[in-house]
């Protein structure tokens, strides 16, 4: 099953590349989730990303996933099919 078909909470999050400079590289463990932002824990603080202008992986995966294309509630997400 594709990693974007999976539900997110509690996986690592590292940020490839994004619009806004001060997001790249950001890493943490996902601590929620919504239609439009993801929020993540990041040493002793939370960060919440807005999804459409960020690239990430998680889990240390090979797959590049662009957030402009995952804008949608996580239990919807779940049971989308996305081309390859």
């Amino acid at each position: 099953m594709n990693v974007r078909n999976l539900p997110w909470l509690g996986r690592c999050i590292s940020v490839v590349s994004s619009n806004d400079p001060t997001l790249v590289g950001n890493s943490g463990l996902i601590i929620d989730e919504t239609m439009r932002t993801i929020m993540i824990q990041q040493g002793g603080q939370q960060l919440t990303m807005a999804k459409n202008v960020i690239r990430f992986t998680i889990d240390e995966g090979e797959d590049v996933i662009d957030g402009s294309l995952v804008k949608q509630r996580p239990e919807d997400r779940i049971h989308r099919r996305y081309r390859k």
